[in-house]
């Protein structure tokens, strides 16, 4: 028996998981993101978004500890003493651990993330980055892919324009995200809104589409850092030029995320695949970057549950090392080698450098 929300692998799942992790890696280095090594134990901080779901532990000093549940945070934090002037990119992958496993990674307590971060610029051309790497890391899986782009900045510099009382304003984000449109009707009714504020917050949650609802979205009476923000993503689609579905009702974690923030989904799966943004200033001055987890990707993948077999069985060292250079090869022990081969589906046999078809 496991605990409840950790997974145990075999071939081929095992493999695929580490050949998809291999890709994603890959891909963002030759992109020039460099791989960085973070510790899974962090001091435990009461302030950390996940603290409260965190996996705590005391060490014989009496420190309290924590596995590590995210990676973005831990990462700003251990960067920031050795970061210098300049654009810098990073990427990381490995195991993520909470105590109360995740609706939204199907009840996992222990699951894998990769991941990257682009660090010390902002502005469109930069978000187009981003967003170009979450295309092209879901080619490298293979995976059709749609990807949504909000702008929880929006939202937020909306709300604030609003005058809404805290409790009010978390309750109109709440509906705005949900699409409910009655209840933000309900709830404006029940507080003083200028006029023009009150449109554009009933007109949000139904800003989701086709990237014709940016039009719609700035023919709205919109404060000018909204405005703003809308002509920073109209820029940012130009220089990506790939197709989004933009909800510009998207309000998760407005006070978080200063810009875009975007997901990915494949129609035969129901959860996203990848999620990211902008963050300037919440955990470091210029920083966005995003991440994928790697059993949703084989969950939608749905792997094959047999194995394939090699495609060279070696009957002795000298063959193994020098088919397995190129090929999927097994050092064979037995016997019978051809009733062997044909039992595992083996199409080739190899003596030495000579190799030949199984008869």
């Amino acid at each position: 028996m496991i605990p409840e929300g950790t997974r145990f692998l075999l071939p081929p799942e095992a493999r695929l998981k580490a050949e998809l992790q291999g890709r994603l890696q890959a891909l963002f280095l030759r992109h020039g993101y460099e791989p960085v090594e973070l510790p899974a134990l962090e001091v435990y901080d009461p302030h950390h978004p996940l603290a409260a779901r965190a996996f705590k532990l005391v060490d014989k000093t009496g420190e309290v500890l924590a596995l590590r549940s995210e990676f973005t945070t831990l990462l700003a934090k251990l960067l920031r003493p050795h970061l210098e002037e300049g654009v810098h990119r990073f990427q990381y992958a490995g195991a993520l651990w909470l105590r109360e496993g995740d609706a939204e990674l199907g009840r996992l307590r222990e699951y894998t993330q990769v991941g990257l971060e682009l660090i010390g610029v902002t502005g469109p051309k930069a978000d187009a980055e981003v967003l170009h790497l979450a295309f092209a890391a879901l080619e490298a899986l293979g995976i059709e892919g749609v990807v949504e782009v909000g702008l929880p900045s929006l939202v937020g510099e909306v709300l604030r324009a609003s005058g809404l009382p805290p409790g009010a304003k978390k309750a109109a984000q709440a509906a705005i995200h949900r699409k409910n449109l009655p209840e933000l009707t309900a709830l404006l009714a029940r507080h003083p809104v200028p006029a023009e504020i009150k449109k554009a917050l009933l007109a949000l949650p139904d800003l989701y589409g086709e990237p014709e609802v940016l039009q719609e979205a700035q023919a709205l009476p919109l404060p000018p850092r909204a405005q703003a923000a809308l002509a920073g993503l109209e820029a940012t689609l130009a220089l990506l030029d790939r197709p989004v579905l933009l909800d510009l009702g998207m309000a998760r974690r407005y006070e978080y995320y200063s810009g875009i923030f975007f997901r990915a989904y494949t129609p035969s799966f129901g959860l996203p695949l990848l999620g990211g943004g902008r963050y300037d200033g919440a955990l470091l001055p210029q920083a966005a970057g995003f991440a994928l987890g790697v059993e949703r990707v084989l969950e939608a993948l749905k792997p094959p549950q047999v194995e394939a077999p090699p495609e060279v069985l070696a009957l002795d060292l000298k063959a193994l090392r020098r088919f397995a250079r190129e090929k999927r090869v097994e050092l064979f022990h037995g016997d019978d080698p051809v009733a062997y081969a044909k039992a595992k589906g083996i199409p080739f046999l190899a003596e030495g450098e000579r190799i030949w078809e199984v008869p």
